[in-house]
């Protein structure tokens, strides 16, 4: 797909279920990015096309909604071997039915590079959630070792907390068992990940997971290596650039953080318009990256957000 295409496509987004869309009884849970049906045992997930940067929604992007479900799906079934996931049956492009989880308070952040919010808080401290490094280190640099940087979710409306390991055991946020086997769960999905990603050519440079517990055992929940919750870069440009202490060429959703906080916005406040031009080159690299990871060309499932609203609320009906 074209950019040209994509721009034909501006309006054409996907903007979400309304509770007025639903039938009496049942209600709409609306986060940034997902819509979630909410029934007995059971969450109907629909991904949108809105996007968010810095905790805010600030745009609708074509296409995105149907890329980062079926990215997930992908990473979800690569996956499985190492930890179950929450995911039932597919009824959309950009729609699951799930199992309804206790999900953890905790975004469990692995960082390979250090780059992004790292390299922020290293620059002014030395330290990347309460980790100190060493002396010297340099824009983009690879770590020896990955590293583990959690935090503690914040109440809607609020940003999430950095927190140490040690500090979610002794606050109590999760017990000590459990999170070790978070951890290593964790790392065993950030190395399957980024084998995966280096055959096709590119870097998962960092990611977050979330976790849930479904009758007592640990379960796989959200997204999954999605532009939205990982940071990509191509390999073979990554020694050049870094070398030379240049930015790296991305795939993923810092490409609006970048451009947003060069027009100063970083969060608080009223945020910039975002330009078509913007939206297009956002959408493009969407496709790419789902192109590259998944080695197949994007193909959009449904022709109009209408069509696809009237198949999912069907679906809904059913079960209701």
């Amino acid at each position: 797909m074209t950019k040209d295409e994509i721009g034909k496509n501006l309006e054409n987004v996907f903007t979400g279920i309304e509770e007025n869309d639903l039938p009496r009884g049942l209600t709409r849970i609306r986060g940034k990015v997902r819509d979630i049906i909410d029934f007995k045992n059971e969450y109907v997930l629909v991904t949108t096309d809105r996007i968010s940067a810095f905790d805010r929604v600030l745009a609708r992007i074509p296409f995105k909604g149907q890329i980062l479900n079926q990215l997930s799906m992908y990473w979800f079934r690569e996956t499985a071997d190492i930890i179950p996931n929450h995911i039932e049956e597919e009824i959309t492009g950009r729609t699951v039915l799930v199992k309804k989880c206790e999900v953890l308070p905790i975004e469990v952040v692995i960082r390979a590079y250090l780059t992004g919010s790292a390299w922020r808080d290293y620059s002014s401290t030395g330290t990347v959630s309460g980790i100190t490094l060493p002396e010297g280190m340099r824009f983009n640099q690879r770590f020896d070792t990955p590293l583990l940087t959690p935090s503690n979710k914040a109440e809607r409306g609020d940003h999430d907390e950095p927190v140490s390991s040690e500090e979610l055991v002794s606050r109590g946020i999760v017990e000590e068992g459990l999170w070790n086997k978070i951890r290593d769960i964790a790392f065993a999905l950030f190395e399957r990940g980024s084998k995966i990603a280096a055959e096709r050519g590119i870097i998962l440079v960092d990611t977050k997971y979330e976790f849930g517990l479904l009758d007592g055992e640990l379960v796989l929940v959200d997204e999954l290596h999605t532009p939205d919750s990982s940071r990509y870069w191509f390999a073979d440009s990554y020694e050049e650039l870094f070398e030379k202490e240049e930015k790296q060429r991305k795939i993923d959703k810092e490409y609006l953080r970048q451009w947003l906080m060069e027009q100063d916005y970083m969060g608080d406040g009223d945020p910039p318009a975002i330009p078509d031009w913007v939206r297009v080159e956002v959408a493009d690299r969407y496709i790419r990256a789902y192109e590259l990871i998944t080695g197949k060309p994007f193909a959009p499932t449904h022709a109009d957000p209408k069509s696809e609203k009237k198949e999912i609320l069907d679906y809904v009906r059913s079960l209701k």
